[in-house]
């Protein structure tokens, strides 16, 4: 990789560790209890949530960016 491919890296890695400490220590705070104890079924249904959320942020991020070129 090239040295500018290296650096983008980095910042990626070092962006994403503070990310998820901070995201990890919040849902700590809100909800409590051991994320790793929950069974496969209650992590499914998490990660499902999670997505149908995701799926939300980023089609109205789109809808506004295209809003704005016209």
């Amino acid at each position: 990789m090239t040295e500018a491919q290296e650096q983008h890296l980095a910042r990626l890695k070092e962006a994403f560790s503070l990310f998820v400490d901070g995201k990890y220590r919040r849902g700590q705070a809100e909800h409590g209890g051991n994320l790793f104890d929950l069974s496969a079924l209650e992590l499914l249904n998490a990660a499902i949530d999670e997505t149908v959320d995701q799926f939300t942020y980023l089609q109205t991020l789109k809808d506004r960016l295209l809003e704005h070129r016209s």
